[in-house]
């Protein structure tokens, strides 16, 4: 009854929080907004925590919602761009080498904290691994968030230079009940037979195949109704909160500064490729820029209508490193907690 209650008191929290910065317009409001309520009440002395049914349920439903945005269109359009899509894959392995070796080397993180944190894209999906994992959790959550904050903060500018007015954008069908709970019940068995194998997050893992291949094949389509999504979002930014207790002003100053020198160093190295497939390809350089920048699917896209940039080529490049990250980090977040252990 303890457990329930206190969780019940950590989410109506992070709910507060969740309604706070969606109000003030801060990025990824359902988690960072949570995340910071919760925080502020844990070091005020609350009993807060998520029950780990629940955590687990929230992971399988995430894993879900980030394959619901494959579809044959994608596919189709790699076919297009074989050579641009490559690149995609290279640039997020530079970049994440790139982060993680400043992260290591020059702000001494452990490694798993600091793989986590260089992740190039993915907020949700990596602050879900990191929940699940033992690392710093909370510089991993305000690496990312500077990273999110920095590119959104750059969106308005491009409005101003570009001289166009965001058109309304329509909100993607969801898909049905029936075919939500099947591709759970399926998400959930995959995710058991990784979990076995000692995959991180192995239920968000499972979710998210479980939906890319029935959303590619054409079984499924839609997205997973925002009634659903929302408080998702807020039950795992409020178990991230859980997770701040204890840490120190030096701790939050050290990661501040962190995360905006990464940023720096991805979004540098991501304009330098994007000039290079500029120049290769004939695509224009608004379009490549906006297509290879280490920033959220959503944001690019906005940002994509706003500059004008071909909305296919753009959200097809970061669909596809998306998913190409999803698969990645754990496997090599495997490898470094086992290197942790001497296994």
């Amino acid at each position: 009854m303890q457990v329930i209650v206190l969780s019940l008191l950590t989410l109506g929290l992070g709910a507060v929080g969740a309604f706070l910065a969606d109000v003030i317009g801060m990025p990824a409001p359902y988690l960072v907004g949570p995340a910071a309520f919760v925080t502020v009440a844990g070091l005020c002395g609350l009993p807060l925590m998520v029950a780990v049914p629940l955590r687990n349920l929230c992971f399988l439903i995430v894993g879900l919602s980030m394959g619901a945005s494959v579809s044959p269109d994608v596919l189709n359009a790699a076919r297009a761009w074989p050579f641009s899509f490559v690149m995609v894959f290279v640039t997020s392995v530079v970049l994440l080498t790139a982060a993680y070796v400043m992260l290591q080397r020059l702000f001494r993180y452990d490694p798993v904290t600091a793989i986590l944190a260089a992740c190039p894209g993915h907020l949700s999906y990596v602050l879900s691994l990191a929940a699940g994992l033992k690392s710093d959790l909370p510089s991993v959550s305000l690496i990312q968030s500077i990273r999110v904050l920095a590119l959104t903060l750059c969106v308005p500018l491009i409005v101003e230079l570009g001289g166009a007015v965001s058109p309304i954008i329509s909100m993607p069908a969801s898909m049905g009940l029936g075919s939500l709970f099947a591709m759970g019940v399926i998400g959930f068995a995959l995710g058991a037979g990784f979990h076995r194998l000692k995959v991180p997050a192995a239920l968000l893992v499972g979710g998210m195949a479980t939906s890319i291949v029935a959303h590619v094949t054409g079984l499924v389509s839609g997205v997973i109704p925002l009634w659903i999504q929302t408080p998702v979002y807020i039950a795992i930014g409020a178990m991230i909160g859980t997770r701040f207790a204890g840490v120190s002003l030096r701790d939050i100053r050290k990661a501040l500064v962190a995360g905006a020198l990464v940023t720096v160093l991805v979004a540098a190295i991501s304009a330098a490729i994007a000039a290079f497939m500029a120049q290769l390809t004939g695509v224009p350089l608004g379009a490549t820029m906006i297509a290879f920048a280490p920033g959220g699917l959503e944001t690019m896209a906005a940002m994509a209508v706003i500059m004008r940039a071909d909305p296919t080529y753009v959200g097809t490049h970061h669909i596809l490193r998306l998913i190409f990250l999803s698969f990645l980090m754990p496997f090599v977040i495997r490898r470094f907690v086992r290197t942790r252990e001497g296994t």
